[in-house]
């Protein structure tokens, strides 16, 4: 039990389906065979992996006590993710601009000390609007700056094309590796070892689900999935979080399987409802309403030490009495899946044992695997996102 980060049931309810069987072990069994050949996407979940940055080149920047991480989806809800998840080891003051947010950009320009800031910029393409935006109006470009990390493909776009222009610190992001699935290689990676994280840690367990025992949880889990969404019966994934140091991998999760898997008029909704404060508010629409969802609901194993304590003097009942807080959160989580399981509603587990680099990197790469197998034996591409450019397009036509 010792090395179990993270215990992985489900309760959705048989469904076999000798195709779908098949398809995936084929899905799989190239998944094993190509994983360590570069330029393919889940090369980054390989021991093989190699980055485009030294550690040594690196070490530079660790002298920063304040980063500013600058960034849109995928380029960014990762190291929210790794930032809040592992928020107890991290020593230095790490802040996020993954939005166009006046109010925040005005309040970190008046925080900031730029001479002691380490501002890292990230985009795939190299001309993300929100990104380039954000990172102009900080107002910190200047050639030959010692303060800047730039993240993006080389190409002609503006990030590139600045970064050599000013000859400012730059690590390429890899053309094969999309925003939502870059969390594992630079993307990810780089702000995490300056933040002061583990990185091979991080890296260890990413395996796991193809070669051992949890290979049939995600094979289990893969086919349901599938069949369920075939059916278009349920069309809501509900995050159900009991950990808040997983609210925001839950939302980079949250891009993964909408982006990956919204197409064709299919896909999932994901959304995340925190727990138990939702038990006061979303409860009885989850547990009384539309028979359209399924629950994914994340808690821990971890029990707190101290206990509430009610003396004599005050006359209530005291079934509080003695109780942590983690104990009460465990019996409310426990009541909630005896009335999942009652109503015949399909739900997940994700039970975490272990805070850690391993868990999340973990957690990572499961949902990698999963979704993008769910959306290939679906038949739709899991890697683009063709709704979201046209956007981008329309967007980027009307202020020309």
């Amino acid at each position: 039990m010792k090395n179990i980060n993270i215990i992985y049931k489900n309760s959705i309810k048989k469904n076999f389906n000798l195709n779908l069987s098949r398809k995936y072990t084929n899905i799989f069994n190239k998944i094993k065979l190509n994983i360590d050949k570069s330029e393919d996407i889940f090369h980054s979940l390989s021991k093989n992996f190699n980055f485009n940055f030294k550690i040594k080149d690196l070490r530079q920047f660790k002298k920063f006590k304040t980063i500013i991480v600058v960034g849109m989806g995928g380029s960014i809800l990762g190291s929210e993710a790794i930032h809040c998840f592992l928020k107890k080891k991290i020593k230095k003051n790490v802040l996020f601009l993954n939005n166009i947010n006046q109010e925040k950009l005005k309040e970190i320009k008046n925080k900031k000390r730029e001479k002691k800031t380490l501002f890292i910029i990230i985009s795939k393409s190299g001309s993300t609007i929100e990104t380039l935006s954000n990172f102009f109006a900080l107002k910190v470009i200047k050639k030959n700056s010692k303060n800047i990390i730039i993240i993006s493909e080389k190409n002609n776009k503006s990030l590139y094309l600045i970064s050599q222009k000013m000859k400012l610190f730059f690590i390429e992001h890899k053309k094969y590796i999309g925003g939502r699935f870059s969390v594992l290689s630079e993307v990810g990676i780089v702000p995490a070892y300056l933040m002061g994280i583990d990185i091979k840690k991080l890296r260890k367990n990413l395996l796991i689900h193809l070669n051992n025992k949890n290979k049939s949880f995600l094979r289990d889990s893969v086919i349901k999935l599938t069949s369920l969404l075939k059916k278009k019966k349920f069309k809501n994934i509900i995050f159900f979080n009991y950990v808040p140091q997983l609210n925001k991998f839950l939302y980079w999760n949250q891009q993964l399987i909408a982006e990956s898997l919204g197409k064709n008029g299919g896909g999932f909704f994901p959304s995340i409802s925190t727990a138990p404060k939702d038990h006061h508010s979303l409860l009885q629409l989850y547990l009384d309403g539309p028979r359209d969802k399924i629950f994914y609901i994340f808690s821990s194993d971890l029990v707190d030490k101290e206990k509430i304590i009610i003396k004599n003097s005050i006359k209530q009942k005291k079934f509080l009495n003695k109780k942590s807080l983690s104990q009460i959160k465990k019996a409310q989580k426990n009541a909630f899946i005896k009335t999942l399981i009652e109503k015949d509603i399909p739900f997940r587990e994700f039970t975490i044992k272990n805070y850690n680099e391993v868990t999340l990197g973990e957690l990572f790469s499961y949902f990698i695997l999963e979704t993008v197998i769910i959306g290939k034996l679906f038949k739709i591409n899991p890697f683009n996102q063709p709704a979201v450019e046209k956007v981008k397009t329309y967007t980027k036509n009307l202020l020309v």
